[in-house]
Order: C-alpha cells, then structure tokens, then sequence
C-alpha cells in the first residue's frame, strides 16, 4: 500500500475527504520526522514508539575490493512495534 491508497482507505474509513486527510497525514509525518530528528521519542500506545538511535563508529569493508575503512557514527530513526500492533499482525 502506497502513501495514496492509504489517504483513500482513511478518508473512507474516518469520512472526510482525501485533501483534508492527507493534509493531517502529511502533518502527522513531519512532525514525527522533526520530533525524532530532535532526539523526541514519540509513542502511540498500541501502534508503537518511534525514537532516534546512536549508532556507534565501526571498521568496515569494501565488498568490491576488501579494502578497510572507517564507517562513522550516525544518528538513525527507528520504530519499534507495540503490543497490540503486534498482536494483529499476528492474527491474534
């Protein structure tokens, strides 16, 4: 499912028109971006938590040549799936 079908099965289901729902998607999407981009933890009970995660400097390869190199530290997204989300997934 695409970012439009998704708009189209929420509008149906909430019954309001795709423009204003995806106007609250794209809203809700930026402002989970820029939270978590400030180092934010956002949690949704039942759906999940979305955090930023350090991820610590590492050696490296390069696969075409075997060469070593140094990967550096970053700074990356990551969601983790609640309890209910994980419960429907599972068909339970």
């Amino acid at each position: 499912m695409n970012k439009e079908e998704l708009v189209q099965e929420v509008a149906k289901k909430a019954n309001v028109t795709q423009k204003e729902t995806a106007e609250v998607l794209g809203a809700l999407i930026d402002t989970i971006q820029k939270s978590v981009a400030k180092g934010q933890r956002i949690t949704l009970v039942g759906f999940g938590t979305f955090e930023r995660r350090e991820r610590a400097a590492r050696s490296g390869r390069n696969p075409q040549t075997g060469k070593e190199l140094k990967i550096p530290a970053r700074k990356v997204p990551a969601f983790t799936a609640g309890k209910k989300f994980k419960t429907v997934v599972n068909g339970k």
